[in-house]
């Protein structure tokens, strides 16, 4: 049988476990072409938040009522049906909030003998290749110069400010808590890293960036954002990926950046989407991170949850900040697994 997290509703504000509707139905069986996966790992991130709203971001499609919860995985193939693919081979999917999936392989990425195969969802896999893209591509770091990240600790902050420090710039992130901004420190080599739940945010972070800041990697919005703006320098880059503060607002948004000053400061702001890029790019950012990862240049913290029905839980508490480092829903046990 195959347990399904499928929507229930559509959340107003945070969603909540009466949001979701966890069902069993018959075992998936794979035509000619196809493959039959089971799901080993599964992938939680903030985007999937946007495709529970009835009209979706535009990226893709929302997740319609009674439908699968959309989400990538590490997969097992159980049988196939398909020349390109074996019994037993670990692959990249989409299979969804759901133990099984059929495939025809057009969307799998055959993952090899991998140590850890949670990792092609996280530095490996898609938070990896957002912050690889969008820092080293769209913002383009100096040596010496300052970046600023928010969500220092999560899945794609926490690669962008190690990316950063590889490209000899001056590091500071923003996290919440004093255990985060530790682990920034002392575990990621972040220069300084400012706890966004104490007083005064705006105060303390130009006190960190005595000489402005150039690159701001946005994943976040909110305060963030506001306490960054009058810090950025002459020719300062901003990547966009996400804003995370906003995505359970219920109320109309807030004015945008003041326009004035990135007409001033010809700021450069760029909002990309991940997807876009992974035809000409992924090749050399799975080659380089794969070389970073074995030197011991980049560090990767997983919050592993254990339980397909745990996954909405996981995504509430990732929308609130909850998580520490990528998280990964652990459906079923597979290799890697202590």
């Amino acid at each position: 049988m195959n347990r399904r997290l499928t929507l229930a509703s559509h959340p107003q504000g945070l969603p909540g476990p009466e949001h979701f509707r966890l069902d069993v139905q018959p075992l998936p069986e794979a035509a000619d072409g196809q493959v039959l996966l089971r799901t080993l790992y599964l992938s939680i991130d903030p985007y999937m938040r946007n495709l529970l709203a009835p009209i979706g971001p535009g990226y893709a499609p929302p997740v319609p009522l009674g439908g699968v919860i959309v989400g990538g995985t590490v997969s097992q193939v159980v049988e196939s049906r398909h020349a390109g693919f074996q019994a037993g081979e670990l692959v990249l999917a989409n299979a969804g909030w759901q133990d099984y999936a059929t495939s025809d392989g057009s969307d799998l990425l055959a993952l090899g003998d991998m140590a850890q195969p949670s990792l092609a969802l996280g530095g490996l896999g898609m938070p990896g290749f957002t912050a690889y893209v969008g820092l080293l591509d769209i913002a383009q770091p100096q040596p010496g110069e300052t970046v600023v990240v928010a969500a220092a600790t999560g899945a794609v902050g926490s690669v962008v400010g190690q990316l950063a420090k590889l490209k000899g710039a001056r590091v500071v992130g923003i996290a919440g808590g004093a255990e985060k901004c530790r682990h920034a420190v002392e575990v990621l080599g972040f220069d300084a890293c400012i706890d966004r739940h104490a007083p005064d945010l705006a105060g303390r972070l130009a006190a960190a960036c005595p000489q402005g800041i150039d690159v701001y990697f946005e994943n976040v919005g909110g305060d963030v954002l506001a306490a960054v703006l009058p810090l950025l320098n002459l020719l300062a880059r901003v990547p966009v990926c996400g804003f995370i503060a906003h995505y359970n607002d219920t109320a109309a948004p807030a004015p945008g950046p003041d326009l004035a000053t990135l007409l001033a400061r010809r700021i450069k702001l760029q909002g990309f989407i991940i997807l876009d890029h992974y035809g000409e790019r992924f090749d050399a950012f799975r080659r380089d991170m794969a070389a970073w990862l074995a030197e011991g240049r980049i560090r990767l913290r997983e919050d592993v949850v254990d339980g397909l029905e745990q996954a909405p839980a996981a995504l509430a508490r990732l929308l609130q900040g909850g998580n520490f480092g990528k998280t990964v829903v652990r459906v079923a046990g597979g290799p890697g697994d202590a």
